[in-house]
């Protein structure tokens, strides 16, 4: 007579395989350790210390996930990036309310846990922690036999962080003539893949993607696509010290003209300068290769740009010097205006 757990595996879930996976990615796991983290990779919940030192600590989190953007790495059979994106989509999302991540949990959910291939994901997602200074305190594996391809896979993140209730950014504090900051994006980051694969015809003709490109500077479109999306955390948190920040945006999906107004007060327009945006070549080779408007592409992607911040005018300067020592390529992409328009590009 079969065992339970033999019959679960001719059903199709390996339990000694995620047991498997478990071990390969302690190693990873133990990188992302930090002052809050109470307990070991394997409990029922991950435990976390909150800091003190707060007048009004406040949690604030942020879940997300990666797109189709996996279908690339699927496609490329990388996978130790990808995990980069799903903790970048969700601290970067996070750090726009001025809070500094604490941890950060992950879920995978696949058609057959291979054990490598995990592992693989979980060190993407370890890296994402250290990046933003997170403790990977948790996470879920999930076999999903039958409703999932063996070889396909998707992974989603959720993180937590805290900032003293006094220093939630107040975007009630924007003025007219403050300084919008624009902080250059890695590539596409983790939005608008779906347009990406039909323009390119990913799904119907993958190999041409492997091809190198003159518009890339000789790297190929899939290796370009596959960049990990770039985290803020920690040039935003050195910028927050020093310069009165009132306002944060994530570029992500809806480009500038939906993620640039979450920042601003009722009353106020961001006025950008197009020319002043440093687009980078693949939205260009997107936008031709597709035949997308300009409007489109600015309403799709970030387009060189990954996060904005505004500032007064007076402190442009400091914010500047500070972004640069902290590795961002920051410059001033335009200005803040009365009006009711949300994002003015011209």
């Amino acid at each position: 007579m079969k065992s339970y757990s033999e019959s679960y595996k001719a059903a199709g879930v390996d339990i000694t395989a995620g047991y498997k996976a478990v071990e390969l990615m302690k190693a990873h796991i133990a990188r992302t350790r930090n002052e809050g983290c109470l307990d070991d990779v394997g409990g029922f919940g991950g435990c976390f210390g909150l800091p003190t030192g707060m007048e009004e600590p406040v949690l604030v989190s942020g879940t997300d996930g990666c797109g189709t953007k996996v279908k690339m790495a699927i496609l490329m059979d990388k996978h130790d990036t990808i995990g980069i994106d799903a903790v970048a989509m969700c601290v970067n999302d996070i750090i726009c309310c001025g809070a500094r991540p604490l941890f950060f949990l992950d879920y995978i959910a696949c058609g057959k846990n291979i054990p490598e291939k995990i592992a693989a994901i979980v060190s993407g997602v370890a890296e994402g922690c250290v990046q933003s200074g997170a403790a990977l305190i948790g996470g879920e594996t999930a076999e999903h036999p039958g409703m999932m391809p063996e070889n396909e896979y998707d992974l989603a993140g959720f993180a937590v962080g805290i900032v003293d209730k006094k220093k939630i950014l107040d975007n009630t504090k924007t003025e007219e003539g403050d300084v919008i900051i624009a902080l250059a994006s890695s590539g596409v980051h983790s939005n608008g893949f779906s347009l990406v694969r039909k323009v390119f015809d990913i799904d119907n003709n993958p190999d041409s993607l492997y091809t190198p490109c003159d518009e890339l500077g000789g790297a190929s479109v899939a290796e370009t696509l596959l960049t990990p999306t770039r985290i803020y955390v920690k040039s935003v948190l050195a910028l927050l010290e020093k310069v009165n920040v009132k306002g944060i945006s994530h570029i992500t999906g809806g480009g500038f003209y939906e993620n640039l107004p979450r920042a601003l007060p009722k009353g106020y327009t961001a006025k950008v300068n197009r020319s002043a945006v440093k687009v980078l070549p693949i939205f260009e080779l997107i936008a031709k290769t597709g035949n997308i408007p300009e409007r489109d592409m600015f309403n799709t992607y970030n387009m060189g740009v990954g996060m904005s911040i505004t500032v007064p005018a007076g402190e442009v300067d400091t914010a500047l010097e500070i972004l640069k020592a902290n590795g961002e390529d920051a410059y001033v992409i335009g200005e803040i205006v009365k009006g009711d328009e949300g994002v003015i590009i011209c």
